[in-house]
């Protein structure tokens, strides 16, 4: 296994490459450098290099679906394959990378098109946390000549939020930022919420940010619709198994640099928004309710229950 596989972990799990897709990517291409360097002799021990560097990867980040997923269909395209010469194998793991990678951005393109429809002018925007995918939708409704506000979280305690208002504020988007606690007084003021999603369940249950289904209850009750948006890949095979998704805890010190001794600190990174709250998950497929997420990616993604 190469040092490239270590570092992106590495990287992966430092929070120095953030988001689904982005972390996404950054694994393929890590698999995709492993397998042009490989020092592998035969087929076995080139496929054990891969299972190897699937591990690691899988480890730098516990709620990563999407990652997961593209790494699956990877080396299910080499265990599949009947080539038995490493070069040969590599090239398929190269192209295997390439073409998943076109695959999430024509999907990308795809969801941004039909989510930017649902923004009309005048509409004020309630985001939370930072999504590439939702960014993107919002990026190309503003395209289309539409002109609306947002309102993002800062998104504690690593201020994704920053990310998504800097976006927002390149596109010419008018922009507010709110505190986290903040948003009940502002949600009366918002049309609709965007988010994105780090994984999707069985039952239709998403995984985001902490304070997501803060968002959506916050929605719920003001009855503002409440979107997903998110690649259909997102979704967790093993949730259909009766696993629940795992919850990543990160270090205290992420919350409090220099807190007392024998002070508790939690710092979940994520939490379960219940499909009850969710308007529509907007993806490649459409605008999907949450509870036919199965049916969908059975008909679109089989492969992914293999």
């Amino acid at each position: 296994m190469t040092e490239n596989v270590c570092l992106t972990a590495d990287k992966i799990r430092s929070l120095e490459v953030q988001g689904a897709r982005n972390v996404a990517i950054a694994a393929v291409k890590a698999i995709e450098a492993m397998a042009h360097g490989t020092k592998a002799k035969n087929r076995e021990s080139f496929v054990k290099e891969l299972s190897e560097a699937k591990t690691v990867l899988f480890a730098a980040r516990e709620t990563e679906p999407l990652m997961r997923n593209a790494v699956k269909w990877i080396i299910n395209r080499v265990e599949d394959s009947d080539e038995r010469g490493v070069e040969a194998l590599g090239a398929l793991v190269s192209s295997s990378s390439r073409s998943f990678q076109k695959k999430l951005e024509a999907s990308i393109e795809n969801i941004a098109e039909i989510g930017s429809r649902r923004i009309r002018d005048g509409m004020v925007i309630f985001t939370h946390c930072h999504s590439s995918t939702s960014s993107h939708l919002l990026g190309k409704a503003r395209e289309a000549g539409k002109t609306f506000e947002v309102i993002c979280t800062e998104t504690r305690p690593a201020l994704q939020g920053r990310i998504t208002a800097r976006e927002m504020v390149e596109l010419g988007i008018k922009t507010t930022m709110i505190v986290d606690s903040a948003a009940r007084s502002f949600m009366n003021v918002a049309d609709m919420v965007i988010v994105g999603a780090d994984a999707l369940t069985s039952e239709g249950n998403i995984i985001n940010k902490i304070g997501t289904s803060n968002i959506a209850l916050l929605a719920y009750e003001a009855r503002k619709p409440f979107y997903v948006v998110s690649e259909l890949l997102k979704f967790d095979p093993n949730t259909l198994c009766g696993d629940y998704e795992k919850i990543e805890e990160r270090s205290p010190l992420e919350v409090w640099t220099e807190a007392p001794e024998n002070l508790i600190i939690r710092n979940p990174a994520f939490d379960i928004t219940r499909r009850d709250y969710i308007h529509g998950v907007i993806c490649e497929e459409g605008v999907i309710s949450p509870h036919s997420i199965v049916e969908v990616m059975h008909r679109r993604y089989p492969w992914v229950f293999h």
